[in-house]
Protein backbone atom coordinates (compact mmCIF):
# COMPACT_ATOMS: atom_id res chain seq x y z
CA UNK A 1 0.00 0.00 0.00
CA UNK A 2 3.19 2.41 0.24
CA UNK A 3 3.02 2.72 -3.47
CA UNK A 4 0.29 4.47 -3.45
CA UNK A 5 0.59 6.99 -1.34
CA UNK A 6 4.51 7.55 -2.84
CA UNK A 7 2.74 8.35 -5.95
CA UNK A 8 0.63 10.98 -4.53
CA UNK A 9 3.56 12.36 -2.11
CA UNK A 10 5.75 12.87 -4.93
CA UNK A 11 2.79 14.54 -7.24
CA UNK A 12 2.18 16.87 -4.02
CA UNK A 13 5.99 17.68 -3.62
CA UNK A 14 6.47 18.68 -6.60
CA UNK A 15 2.93 21.23 -6.85
CA UNK A 16 1.66 19.19 -9.84
CA UNK A 17 -2.05 18.45 -10.22
CA UNK A 18 -3.33 14.90 -11.07
CA UNK A 19 -4.31 16.67 -15.00
CA UNK A 20 -0.65 17.05 -15.49
CA UNK A 21 0.65 13.90 -14.53
CA UNK A 22 -2.31 12.34 -16.79
CA UNK A 23 -0.70 14.62 -19.85
CA UNK A 24 2.31 13.22 -19.39
CA UNK A 25 1.42 9.56 -19.07
CA UNK A 26 -0.99 9.84 -21.88
CA UNK A 27 -3.92 8.36 -19.22
CA UNK A 28 -7.27 9.33 -18.46
CA UNK A 29 -7.54 11.40 -14.92
CA UNK A 30 -10.13 8.83 -13.54
CA UNK A 31 -7.77 6.20 -14.21
CA UNK A 32 -5.09 8.09 -12.56
CA UNK A 33 -7.00 8.85 -9.29
CA UNK A 34 -7.63 5.31 -9.50
CA UNK A 35 -3.64 4.40 -9.29
CA UNK A 36 -3.45 7.28 -6.15
CA UNK A 37 -6.35 5.40 -4.23
CA UNK A 38 -4.92 1.61 -4.94
CA UNK A 39 -8.29 0.84 -7.03
CA UNK A 40 -5.95 -0.23 -10.01
CA UNK A 41 -2.80 -1.58 -10.59
CA UNK A 42 -0.24 0.42 -11.57
CA UNK A 43 1.32 -1.21 -14.84
CA UNK A 44 5.28 -1.70 -14.96
CA UNK A 45 5.53 0.88 -18.04
CA UNK A 46 3.70 3.78 -15.79
CA UNK A 47 5.93 2.85 -12.70
CA UNK A 48 9.15 3.68 -14.81
CA UNK A 49 7.86 6.99 -16.25
CA UNK A 50 6.47 8.29 -13.25
CA UNK A 51 10.42 7.42 -11.40
CA UNK A 52 12.03 9.01 -14.67
CA UNK A 53 9.48 12.28 -14.29
CA UNK A 54 10.01 12.36 -10.45
CA UNK A 55 13.99 11.69 -10.60
CA UNK A 56 13.61 8.66 -8.30
CA UNK A 57 14.39 5.09 -8.03
CA UNK A 58 11.21 2.54 -9.05
CA UNK A 59 12.05 1.09 -5.48
CA UNK A 60 11.75 4.40 -3.69
CA UNK A 61 7.92 4.52 -5.45
CA UNK A 62 7.31 0.71 -4.57
CA UNK A 63 8.45 0.91 -0.37
CA UNK A 64 11.52 -1.30 -0.92
CA UNK A 65 13.54 2.01 -0.01
CA UNK A 66 13.12 5.21 1.63
CA UNK A 67 15.94 6.63 -0.37
CA UNK A 68 14.86 8.95 -3.07
CA UNK A 69 17.79 9.51 -5.01
CA UNK A 70 17.99 6.83 -8.27
CA UNK A 71 20.79 4.59 -8.54
CA UNK A 72 23.83 5.23 -10.71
Amino acid sequence: MLFFSRIRDLRIDHDKTQKEICEYLFCDQSLYSKYERGMRIVPVEVIIKLAEYYGTSTDYMLGLTDHKRPYK
